[in-house]
């Protein structure tokens, strides 16, 4: 019987993976780490004996460790189908799709879009197809929840002849955004056809304003640069400060991209750490300032989406930081007092559920993100010989 689905999900020297034999919970979740260097497989959810030993320093040799070992595990089942989170779609791919020869091609093509992303999601596909060729996979998109927002929010202010069709605002953590609608369809059905803007606050962050369910303006834009303060990334910058960069800082565009992905945000301002936990744990004034800029472009951020909403009627927060940072979220929600937040701060300190007080004019929430399993449920549909039942 092959009914489970394995859920990928890859970074530049790391990849998550979730194992799913029905719609309830995974069977177990994971991480391999050190891809590049000194690969090792962690278990993060669901003991199933000791992780198998990695020597192989190439996604070919580390997912036919992980399949092998895998497949030992099922008791009586077999993986049917991978699922993989694509960071771009562009603008063919808007819906989850089938992987061949033809679709992976394309997806050649959108490396220049996303070339710190988008490498390694194909090279996981292409480990897969090597090590198990008669395995189904279905690549599924963060920009294609945010086909739903207008032109007008797409638009980026330069002549279409200075860069094509493909140079506008696309928008990312689509795989996260579409969990959260359904699962607000399931905690609050009210709140969920209505004006919410949802909170992904991770080392990459970014917010997304949903309009019955459905993305209608994002923080990120034509890359994951754009929008919020994040771990190592800038968020919103002007271009002029590139160009200065550039031409009076002597630096060259690989520099430059370097910078921008890799020494900035939280880490470029405090010199000491991207991560927000080491940020609150110092007494350094570099680390208050950092955490001070993070929470003033927040609060600035939501405020511009509540206008391409027209109002706001819930706020949701995710993400590593969202989920379990209190600090954030109360920070957050005093600053935005004036659009009718009211924390419950004995809620917010328990960090689950609905954390807004009773007379509050914008419900506040914390709902844990799982992008895995929305890329499981998302197989399901495209390759329903699994078995799997979605969400």
């Amino acid at each position: 019987m092959s009914n489970a689905v394995l859920a990928l999900n890859a970074g530049s020297s790391s990849l998550k993976f979730a194992l799913f034999t029905d719609a309830k919970d995974a069977f177990l979740r994971g991480q391999i780490e050190g891809i590049d260097q000194s690969p090792r497989i962690s278990i993060t959810d669901g003991t199933r004996g000791e992780p198998p030993d990695v020597s192989a320093q190439d996604y070919d040799g580390v997912l036919r460790t992980l399949l092998n070992w895998l497949n030992t595990h099922l008791e009586g089942n077999a993986i049917g189908a991978v699922g993989h989170r694509i960071v771009h779609g562009g603008l063919r791919f808007r819906e989850p799709v089938l992987i061949d020869p033809s679709v992976l091609g394309a997806l050649d093509e959108l490396v220049k879009l996303a070339p710190l992303h988008q490498p390694h999601s194909l090279a996981a596909i292409r480990a897969i197809a090597r090590a198990a060729p008669s395995l189904s996979q279905v690549g599924c998109f963060d920009t294609a929840f945010h086909a739903t927002m207008p032109a007008v929010a797409t638009r980026i202010a330069v002549p279409e002849a200075a860069g094509g069709a493909a140079l506008r605002r696309y928008g990312f953590h689509g795989l996260s955004y579409e969990y959260l609608s359904g699962r607000l369809r399931v905690l609050a059905p009210d709140l969920a056809v209505g004006r919410v803007i949802a909170a992904h606050l991770g080392s990459g962050a970014s917010l997304c304003a949903l309009l019955g369910g459905c993305s209608v303006e994002t923080t990120m834009g034509f890359s994951a640069l754009d929008g919020l303060v994040m771990a190592t990334r800038p968020g919103a910058l002007d271009p002029g400060a590139v160009l200065y960069l550039q031409q009076n800082c002597g630096m060259t565009a690989e520099q430059v991209e370097s910078l921008l992905y890799h020494h900035s945000g939280l880490l470029g301002v405090s010199g000491i750490s991207g991560d927000m936990r080491e940020l609150a744990a110092s007494a350094q004034p570099g680390a208050r300032e950092a955490i001070e800029l993070f929470n003033y472009r927040l609060a600035g951020e939501v405020a511009r989406l509540t206008a391409a909403l027209g109002g706001l009627d819930g706020l949701v927060f995710t993400g590593g930081i969202g989920e379990h940072d209190m600090a954030t979220r109360s920070e957050a929600c005093r600053r935005l007092g004036w659009l009718g937040v009211v924390l419950d701060e004995a809620a917010n300190r328990r960090g689950a559920g609905r954390i807004s007080a009773a007379g509050s004019g914008v419900e506040v929430w914390v709902i844990p993100t799982d992008e895995e399993r929305m890329i499981a449920t998302h197989v399901a549909a495209v390759v329903p010989r699994t078995g799997f039942e979605p969400v």
